[in-house]
């Protein structure tokens, strides 16, 4: 099939992404909320982040084994309906139910929207008819961050009009952009990777490169989320700032600069090699997250959360990327372990760097401190990577 065919098979992708941010960003944004009207406590809003990364590890996991059999375009609109029903349940289900379990249950169902999702949409992209594949898969990525300011963006704006307690019509608003999106991919073409052979998940963990990628999608999620998860109260904190402007200036804004990064590489990819693109980068997060730990000067401090943003962009995507090229009959099973391994540093990165924070005093700063040992391995791991390619060449 010609490319043009497969536009509204991208643009699908797109909003699953968008969707994908939707869940996992809007939740948040509601828990001061959940604790006033619903007396939840703050180890029970734990146990709903926990819950939302646990359900994703386990979709990573299943997905592995049966979606190629269930096939991509059932999985994808599956997905959707699971994104949007947990959206509407959890304006629903914590007035019908004891509230906690109400909100329980709209996690996890929307959590298996957004695991699966991140799992099938990638590879969907991957097949795609497209000369510049790893630049397709960074600007994939790119609207996750769109979706994530939109929605921190929107949410704020019209709490601010029309109040909090205009907070289960909002839910609804956002419904309705998977829902809609679960239709659109049933209209579209969608092809399939390269079938993996017998046995081929064996032979994948029997591969030193396989694991080399599993690391650098570890490192790229603890990398992204250590930052982004407390990028709010270093605001408040280092800046002195109320908790909307904190939620504004630090998620915002590294969701806007490791959006830039997706799209820049998306547009000029081609031109740049994507191992060495890698490595520059990692480099660059050490050097961010170094600037938010030690800078005596609170803005600067921030503006290294921003950098950090930059810098991680391009981890995400560029390791589906590198392990598509390098394994190609790896096959959706690769792609949802690799989401596995991401999505296992997205649980380590933020819960470690709170730990040394607390074991120092609550320090954000100590956190950041620490959490350079993930981008400084993805730095080895990437120039690794350089060396294999070297070698494959000769």
């Amino acid at each position: 099939m010609q490319k043009s065919n497969f536009k509204g098979t991208v643009i699908s992708c797109y909003i699953g992404y968008i969707s994908q941010a939707i869940v996992n960003n809007f939740y948040p944004l509601l828990f001061i909320l959940f604790q006033e009207e619903f007396g939840i406590t703050l180890s029970q809003l734990s146990l709903l982040i926990t819950a939302n990364f646990g359900t994703q590890l386990l979709v990573d996991i299943l997905c592995s084994r049966f979606a190629d059999r269930i096939g991509y375009r059932r999985c994808v609109v599956t997905a959707h309906f699971f994104c949007a029903a947990g959206l509407v349940l959890l304006a629903v289900l914590p007035f019908a139910l004891p509230p906690f379990a109400g909100l329980l249950v709209a996690t996890v169902t929307s959590a298996i929207g957004g695991g699966t999702i991140e799992v099938v949409v990638s590879p969907i992209i991957e097949a795609c008819p497209n000369d510049n594949k790893a630049g397709a898969m960074s600007l994939l990525h790119s609207f996750y961050c769109w979706g994530q300011m939109a929605v921190v963006l929107i949410s704020t704006l019209v709490f601010k009009v029309a109040g909090i307690s205009s907070w289960r019509f909002l839910v609804v608003f956002w419904a309705v952009i998977p829902f809609v999106n679960a239709f659109l991919y049933m209209r579209v073409p969608i092809n399939t990777l390269p079938k993996e052979e017998k046995g081929g998940t064996r032979k994948l963990l029997k591969q030193k490169m396989f694991w080399i990628f599993m690391l650098m999608m570890l490192c790229a999620g603890a990398a992204e989320l250590a930052m982004s998860q407390w990028a709010s109260a270093f605001a408040e904190s280092g800046l002195k700032v109320s908790k909307a402007l904190g939620d504004l200036l630090g998620p915002c804004m590294f969701a806007l600069f490791m959006g830039i990064s997706r799209v820049f590489y998306g547009k000029f990819g081609e031109k740049i090699r994507l191992s060495s693109f890698m490595a520059i980068s990692a480099a660059l997060c050490v050097l961010s997250y170094l600037i938010a730990a030690f800078s005596p000067v609170p803005l600067i401090a921030f503006m290294g959360c921003a950098l950090c943003g930059f810098s991680v962009g391009i981890m995400w995507p560029g390791t589906y990327s590198l392990g598509a090229k390098a394994m190609p009959l790896g096959g959706t099973a690769m792609f949802a372990l690799f989401a596995l391994g991401g999505d296992s540093g997205c649980t380590l990165g933020p819960a470690l760097a709170g730990q040394i924070s607390s074991a120092f005093g609550s320090d954000i700063k100590m956190g950041f401190a620490f959490s350079t040992a993930f981008p400084l391995l993805m730095f080895f791991l990437a120039l690794a990577c350089i060396c294999a390619e070297k070698s494959n060449q000769k």
